[in-house]
């Protein structure tokens, strides 16, 4: 869009283009079909999104990992929470997860980065993460989205903190669509908090 608003601006630099019509068409018509192409997909993917409305404690397992996701409250919380923060209210968590304690309770935790990425699902499937340190990355057979049994869809936070630290001051965090990124601990933005978890007694 930017590239074409140049281009019309050159055209007024050097004379009046004509017909007007035509240059108008261009500046109003190109990015509406911009905006409008780019919006479909986002638009599709979201009202497709699997919200089941369950805000309970959550067993999740599959591609290795078998983890009790934290219910919605203090171990779930829909604000935004920096990572020391984070850590230290999942040691408070009594094991319901739906209260704080007075005292530590050592229950609950952040997930690991390779726990979450495991754990990212899509339209009630595991999306067979894979996280390579490495390189820093994650890889899905999946693209994972915003959705249960792990997401909220009608939650603002969409990115949550993990407990793998990167180095002494920054930490991974993901996304709701499986992208992990480095950041520093105290960082804090409206759209990031986290999800507790604990271990799941074996069957």
């Amino acid at each position: 869009m930017t590239v074409l608003l140049i281009i019309i601006g050159v055209f007024y630099w050097i004379g009046r283009p004509k017909p007007k019509k035509f240059i108008y068409g261009l500046a109003i018509g190109i990015p509406l079909l911009i905006v409008i192409g780019f919006g479909i997909e986002p638009a599709i993917r979201v009202s497709g999104r699997v919200d089941d409305g369950i805000l309970d404690a959550r067993l999740v397992e599959g591609n290795g990992v078998r983890l009790i996701w934290a219910p919605a409250g203090p171990g779930w919380p829909n604000h935004s929470v920096n990572w020391e923060k984070a850590s230290q209210t999942c040691l408070y968590l009594p094991e319901d997860g739906k209260t704080l304690m007075k005292t530590p309770q050592n229950i609950w935790r952040l997930p690991t980065v390779e726990e979450a990425v495991r754990s990212m699902a899509k339209h009630g499937r595991n999306c067979g993460g894979v996280w390579d340190h490495k390189k820093e990355r994650a890889k899905y057979k999946i693209k994972p989205d915003k959705e249960s049994p792990l997401w909220d869809t009608n939650f603002k936070i969409i990115y949550w903190w993990t407990s793998t630290e990167k180095d002494e001051n920054t930490v991974y965090a993901i996304v709701y669509n499986g992208v992990v990124y480095s950041v520093a601990k105290d960082f804090q933005i409206g759209s990031r908090s986290f999800r507790a978890v604990k271990e799941s007694p074996l069957k």
